[in-house]
């Protein structure tokens, strides 16, 4: 059966092939969506840990994805919240999603308070020395274009002199002193948001109800470190079920009707061998099953390629864009190719059924 199975498939190379694409086609498009958007998360995860706070404090409407956009409360908050009982440090932070050359988050931050979290490791440079300085992670420093300290780069379409590289995940890869960006947002005196080190861990709720005690800060939103963490998740990522799910059932529907129509066609042109098949013996089961096996084969190589291809591309968005997340992880290589599998039998399930049924006299017959 082994033989049939595989002299039908060389026997119409270009179809294969089709079937074959349009599977690998299916995988990449589930495992790229997956990645992109599951490694951005993950990264924000990653850089949010290594910041050094306890609590985040934000405007009662932001979540972790709007308070990345603009400086809407004012940046001398963080001063009331430093003179809190069991407030270690308090910092005002501004956060601002950029769409440049790629998609990028540019920090502005108060150096002093900032550092006073968790510590700066300085692999060159040091500190802000003007308001047109910029300090940038190693990651960043050592993508294809190598970045050096005194060199110029474009930040929002201003110039900026790296001043420093530091060690990556501290919540960014660009730093601007905080007036700096929010003068370039149009509220220099403004935050995003604020980040809080406590005396001690076991006094967070302590400092979430001063907080909330404070005259004007009663409607800002008090989460720990743990709970803003425990909403980086895609169910928390507002539309990426809703995307992923789009994505995935329009690549099985792709695999599954390209599948039906290389299977369907194949059939077709094979009605007198089926026929030959049947006078010989063969049952319906064993009929369907050369049909499936084709669809089996066709699949698993498709899966093979996809997999591939997908590192193909990320090996290509690296390079395009060396700051971009884009894991690939087993469970969703795991996931993709039990999704393609199980799309290409079912495109290949009615071809079989119509060859099992088909009459050994008619088929004989058939011209």
């Amino acid at each position: 059966m082994n033989k049939i199975v595989l002299g039908n498939l060389l026997h119409r190379p270009l179809r294969t092939l089709i079937g074959i694409f349009a599977v690998a086609v299916e995988v990449v498009m589930i495992l790229s969506i997956v990645g992109i958007f599951i490694g951005q998360v993950e990264h924000s995860r990653e850089e949010t840990s290594g910041i050094g706070a306890d609590l985040i404090v934000r405007p009662s409407s932001s979540s972790f994805i709007s308070g990345m956009a603009g400086a809407p409360v004012p940046a001398k908050i963080s001063q009331v919240l430093a003179k809190l009982p069991h407030v270690a440090v308090a910092t005002p932070v501004i956060q601002d999603f950029s769409l440049g050359s790629s998609p990028e988050i540019i920090w502005g931050i108060d150096y002093d308070t900032f550092n006073a979290l968790k510590p700066f490791v300085f692999a060159a440079g040091g500190p802000f020395q003007g308001p047109n300085d910029l300090i940038v992670d190693d990651v960043f420093a050592h993508t294809d274009k190598g970045y050096q300290v005194g060199e110029t780069i474009q930040v929002k379409n201003h110039p900026f002199r790296i001043c420093g590289i530091v060690e990556h995940g501290r919540g960014g890869r660009k730093f601007l002193p905080i007036h700096t960006l929010g003068t370039l947002l149009g509220n220099p005196d403004n935050a995003s948001q604020f980040y809080i080190r406590s005396d001690n861990v076991a006094n967070q709720e302590k400092i979430r109800q001063e907080i909330l005690d404070t005259p004007g800060l009663s409607q800002y939103r008090v989460q720990t470190l743990a709970e803003v963490l425990s909403q980086m998740t895609p169910e928390h990522l507002p539309g990426f079920n809703p995307a992923l799910r789009s994505v995935i059932g329009i690549a099985v529907i792709v695999g599954f009707i390209v599948v039906f129509q290389t299977m369907y066609t194949a059939v077709m042109e094979r009605t007198r061998e089926i026929g030959i098949l049947k006078s010989l013996g063969a049952s319906r089961a064993y009929i369907a099953n050369v049909v499936l096996r084709e669809a089996a084969l066709i699949s698993v190589l498709g899966i093979i390629l996809g997999i591939g291809l997908t590192y193909v591309l990320k090996i290509g968005l690296s390079y395009k864009f060396p700051t971009l997340p884009f894991p690939v992880s087993l469970v969703w290589r795991a996931n993709a190719a039990g999704i393609a599998f199980a799309g290409a039998i079912l495109g290949a399930l009615y071809p079989a059924l119509k060859a099992a049924r088909k009459d050994p006299i008619d088929a004989l017959a058939y011209e």
